[in-house]
Order: structure tokens, then C-alpha cells, then sequence
């Protein structure tokens, strides 16, 4: 590919641009801890309107931007993008809210149960004021419980619950936060950058102040939430995990930005996992000997002490290693890394729920990429050769690398785009995606992290086959117990295919069980990824042209998280 859909020379802004620019300048006003999440300065110190009331201010947000793109004409190929990307994402925001499903949110990962408290995460620390922003907002945090509560209560009026797996895994979130012994926010409020920051002033005297009362507000209000979750919602709660065909297709387009056929996907999902296995059993020959079998393969490269690390520390440290060399080796060969991108920084998460994450660099940097591991308390040990490919999916070429090229893309993109525009099956199908591209590019070539990778494609694929069939009802092949899907079923289905401690797998299940379609989107994402690389080749043999695939790669992540119908619409127009 020898042309790119627009250039990355500076552009003036049109009136589709400032349209884009004043959704987003009102969107973090109405949603503060979005706004930190995206890096977006300004609103620190607010907290986030959960109630019936927030939602639908949020939503007429989003209704009345669409009016105001409807009499706009674009005025080039940028133009055209961020036309279809709006119209894709807030329409989609529109059905999610009419639906009644921001209302509704409760699950074990991504609801406001886990929102409120995981912003102070990535919030500033390193001043007075920093920590004044702090302390607003955990003296906020009550006011925030109070109107998520109502909606919960609303929604469950009209007989919209989570499932009951879900509301008690909330309970015992919140339980735990409300423990003054074991709560995020005692420790907070007291640790190491807290001193570091305060000194003995009576200003600062002040604001420890603050922070103790915030943190006591905080508790307080997780406490109420379990108490409501408990004797009002979980009563309620219906046992059924599955949430049907027609709920499902919604999130299903709002994590892919594309429809699928999802009876074809869910096939191709058992194709697929059939397929990872065998590569998976010839790769395991390789760590063993001929018929070795995956098990044994396991068995191997876990007890070997080249390939082990020993407590949280040194996982840390073995990631940023590994980080920063992917950085080194990649800079200039296969992509062009803004000196920005160079710094990633790796961490361990002050949560223990198992989950591995990115961060994106706030809007001027100052705030950089972050991977984050959060470590169950049961594991102390983990192995490098299944953790090499996840460096490269959570950093780079994976999230740091799509999320921090578009952040930094101001001279083409507004900031609706590069900063707020989110499809996961874009980002987390490009992360999938460069997990197999570094595996193509020769940096997984020991038979053991080559294993690893082909372990965390299992993974995947394994979850297009549960979340479709569990949440759609879909039957089940004979050999994980035929007839209909269930949550059971699909415990022994991924205990079988999913290599992690029981108490990760344990997390995973639940997270597949209350957020539908989300984690298939990733595998999805990475064939509709792939598709779109494989179209782009075949229209550049057709112009008698050798494909770039640096070029093609420059050229999707310049465009931002796109829904993947839109980008795959923007190539086949390029």
C-alpha cells in the first residue's frame, strides 16, 4: 500500500472538528472520571453524575451532537472518518441508553462498583493541589454511590437486575472497600507519595485532613453500597447468567463497531480454537519431544527456573525490561515510535482481582502509558514464557503503541478522536493482532514464548465460543456435555482452556458471565483486523502495487480506535 487515507500533515480544523471538540469539552464535564481516564484535564476534582439523571444529561449530549453534524458537510477524508465514527458511537450511546443498560451496570470488572474506585489510580500525586483533587473527589464519592444507587433501584423497578453471580461479587468488592482494615482508600490516603507530596505545613496539615475525611467518606459509601446490593438488589436478582440474542447483538456491536453474523462467528470461534490447539500441540513437540502433549509442554516450561520470577517486584522489573527492548528493536524497522511513546511505564495495580490492563498517556503526556498487573494474593511465581506475548499486547506494538499514536496525533485529529473515540474490537484487536505480528516478525521464536503466545490465542478464541454460547443459549458440542450452554458448562470449558491459576480463571468466568461481549471482541476484532490487512494487499496487487504493510499499519493507527466497519470502509476507499 503506497497511499494513506489522509495525511499526517497539519490541517486546519473544519466545523465538523469543533463540533467534535465541544462533545467532547461537555461530555468530561458531564463525566469527570472519563475525562481523567482519557487524560483530559480540568475535572479532577468532580465527580461523575451515576443517577437517572446523569445518564439522560449524558445522553442528550450525544442526541443533540448528532443534530448538530447532521447539517455539516465534510470538508476532506478526516472530515468523512470522524463523520462515520460519530454517527456510529453516539447512535450506538443512544440505543445503550434507551435500553436502559447504563442504568443497569453491575458486573465484576467494568461498572461503577469498580469506576469510582479505580480512578484514584491514575490520578495525579505529585503536588498539593494534586492531592486537593484527591480529596474532593473521595468527599464526592458518597454523592456519586447515592445516585448509582438510584439508578439501580429504578432500573430494577422495571425488572432490569444483573444476574445474581454479579451483584454478589459486588458485595464483596464493596465489603472489602469498606473494610477500614483492608479498604484501598486507608492506604491511600497514607501511603509513601502522600508524604512525599505534603509537607509539615499547616496547609498541608490541611489537606491530610481532607484526605482522612475523604477516605472515611469513601468507606462509608461502599458500605452503604453493599448493604443496598445485598438486602435490596440481590433479592431481586435473577439466577440466569445469559442475557439473550437481542441484548447480546446491542454489545455486540458496541464493543466491535460492526455487526456480525453471530451463528457464523460462533463456528468459526470452534474452528479457531481447533486450529490454536493443533498449532499449540506442534509447538509443544518442540518444548518436549515428539507427541508431547500440551500438559506436558506446561509442565516443562513451568519448572524451569530460567523462565520463572519470583514475587511482584521482579515482574515488574522483567516487565519494563521487556518493554523497553520491544520499544528498541521496533523504533525505525517496523514502526516509527514518536519519541513520546518511547516511555512506558509497567506497574503492579493495587488491586488483586487478577486482571492485566493499560492506561493511556493523558493529552499532553505529562501523565504517560502505564501497563498494569493486578496480582491475586494467591500467586507469588509467575512464568515469562506465558507473560512475554501479553509485554507486547498491553505495550508495544499492542495498546501503547494504537492508544499513544493517536493521543499524539493533534496536528491531524481532533480530540474526540484521539482521545474519546474507543472501539474495543479496534484497540483490543490490534493488541491481539500484534501479538501473531510479533510472532511473524521473529521476536517469539523460542519454542517456549512462542507456546505462550499460542496459549493467550487459545484463550481468546475460547471466549468467542463461551460468550456466544452461553449468552445466546447456543448448543453445545458433545465433548463439553452437549445440549444447551451454561455457565457450568462453560467453567469446565475454560478450565480445560484457559492456563491460570483457579483463581484467575475464576475472575474470567465471572467477568464473560456479567460483560457480554466484550472479551470475544478481541479475537473477533483481530479477524476483522486481519481481513482488512488481507483486502488492502489484494487492492494494491490489483493496482499492480507490492503492498507496505509498515504503510498499512501507519495508516490504522493514525486514524484512532475506529468503530472496525469504519475502518475497514476507509481502507476499501483509500
Amino acid at each position: 500500500m503506497t497511499t494513506t487515507p489522509h495525511s499526517r500533515a497539519a490541517r486546519q480544523p473544519s466545523p465538523i472538528d469543533a463540533v467534535a471538540e465541544a462533545h467532547i469539552a461537555a461530555a468530561a464535564a458531564l463525566h469527570p472520571l472519563a475525562a481523567t481516564a482519557i487524560g483530559l484535564p480540568g475535572h479532577e476534582h468532580e465527580m461523575t453524575d451515576f443517577s437517572p439523571a446523569g445518564h439522560a444529561a449524558r445522553a442528550e449530549l450525544s442526541r443533540s451532537t448528532l443534530v448538530a453534524l447532521d447539517g455539516l458537510s465534510p470538508a476532506d477524508a478526516v472530515d468523512e472518518v470522524t463523520l462515520a465514527a460519530m454517527r456510529e458511537r453516539l447512535g450506538l450511546e443512544l440505543e445503550l441508553h434507551d435500553a436502559g443498560e447504563p442504568q443497569r451496570s453491575l458486573n465484576n470488572i467494568a461498572s461503577p462498583v469498580q469506576e469510582l474506585r479505580d480512578v484514584f489510580d491514575i490520578m495525579a500525586t505529585g503536588s498539593v493541589e494534586d492531592w486537593e483533587n484527591v480529596a474532593a473527589r473521595l468527599n464526592a464519592l458518597p454523592g456519586a454511590v447515592d445516585g448509582y444507587v438510584e439508578s439501580l433501584r429504578a432500573a430494577a423497578a422495571g425488572g432490569d437486575v444483573a444476574a445474581i453471580r454479579q451483584v454478589e461479587e459486588a458485595v464483596r468488592q464493596a465489603r472489602e472497600l469498606a473494610d477500614p482494615a483492608s479498604s484501598f482508600f486507608t492506604t491511600f490516603v497514607t501511603g509513601a507519595d502522600v508524604d512525599a507530596a505534603l509537607d509539615d505545613s499547616s496547609a498541608c496539615a490541611l489537606v491530610r485532613s481532607e484526605l482522612e475525611r475523604g477516605a472515611t467518606a469513601a468507606r462509608t459509601a461502599y458500605g452503604t453500597l453493599a448493604t443496598f446490593l445485598q438486602d435490596e438488589l440481590a433479592p431481586r436478582a435473577p439466577q440466569a447468567d445469559a442475557v439473550g440474542r437481542d441484548r447480546y447483538a446491542l454489545f455486540s456491536r458496541e464493543f466491535l463497531g460492526a455487526t456480525v453474523d453471530l451463528e457464523e462467528t460462533y463456528a468459526w470461534g470452534l474452528e479457531e480454537l481447533a486450529r490454536v490447539v493443533a498449532e499449540q500441540e506442534a509447538v509443544a513437540a518442540q518444548v518436549v519431544g515428539p507427541g508431547a502433549t500440551v500438559e506436558e509442554a506446561v509442565a516443562v516450561l513451568d519448572a524451569d527456573p530460567a523462565r520463572t520470577l519470583h514475587g511482584t517486584e521482579a515482574l515488574r522489573a522483567w516487565m519494563q525490561e521487556t518493554s523497553d527492548a520491544a520499544i528498541d528493536a521496533l523504533d525505525g524497522v517496523h514502526f516509527e515510535i514518536p519519541a513520546a511513546l518511547r516511555t512506558l511505564e509497567c506497574r503492579i495495580a493495587p488491586t488483586t482481582t487478577g486482571g492485566i490492563y493499560y492506561t493511556g498517556p493523558s493529552d499532553d503526556f505529562t501523565r504517560p502509558g502505564r501497563m498494569w498487573w493486578s496480582v491475586p494474593a494467591d500467586v507469588t511465581t509467575f512464568n515469562t514464557w506465558r507473560e512475554k506475548t501479553t509485554v507486547y499486547h498491553e505495550g508495544v506494538p499492542g495498546h501503547h503503541l494504537q492508544i499513544g499514536q493517536a493521543v499524539h496525533a493533534r496536528d491531524t485529529l481532533n480530540r474526540w478522536r484521539r482521545l474519546a473515540c474507543w472501539t474495543s474490537g479496534f484497540g483490543e484487536g490490534w493488541a491481539l493482532y500484534a501479538e501473531r505480528l510479533m510472532a511473524d516478525l521473529g521476536f517469539l521464536d523460542d519454542p517456549g514464548d512462542r507456546f505462550g503466545m499460542l496459549d493467550s490465542q487459545r484463550l481468546r478464541a475460547a471466549r468467542v465460543v463461551f460468550d456466544i454460547g452461553v449468552h445466546l443459549g447456543l448448543p453445545a458440542p458433545a465433548e463439553w456435555g452437549g445440549g444447551t450452554w451454561d455457565a457450568d458448562k462453560g467453567w469446565e470449558f475454560l478450565r480445560a482452556n484457559v492456563n491460570m491459576p483457579e483463581s484467575s480463571v475464576r475472575f474470567e468466568w465471572l467477568r464473560y458471565l456479567g460483560w457480554p461481549g466484550q472479551a470475544p471482541s478481541y479475537k473477533i476484532g483481530q479477524r476483522l483486523w486481519e481481513q482488512t490487512r488481507d483486502e488492502a494487499a489484494g487492492a494494491a496487487r490489483t493496482r499492480g502495487e507490492a503492498f507496505d504493510l509498515r504503510a498499512f499499519h501507519a495508516t490504522a493507527l493514525d486514524l484512532g480506535a475506529l468503530p472496525l466497519d469504519v475502518l475497514k470502509q476507509e481502507f476499501a476507499r483509500a
